[in-house]
């Protein structure tokens, strides 16, 4: 089998595939832990932030919670 990366997370317990991977019993594997820093953090925020800017107009509609039931 071809290397893959396959992003993954700690539960606490165990580590968990975020995608399903066919995987035959005893696979060997690699594991690599990314570290979150308060740095990247506020970069992702303030990348979200930006990307959400972007995607709406300074003119769009302001809808009331009574538009959103509909």
């Amino acid at each position: 089998m071809p290397l893959h990366s396959i992003p993954a997370h700690y539960d606490g317990v165990q580590v968990c595939l975020d995608e399903e991977v066919p995987l035959r019993p005893n696979a060997r594997l690699i594991v690599t832990v990314l570290e979150d820093t308060d740095a990247e953090r506020i970069d992702f925020l303030r990348l979200a932030a930006s990307g959400l800017a972007a995607a709406y107009a300074d003119e769009e509609v302001e809808y009331s919670l009574a538009d959103l039931k509909r």
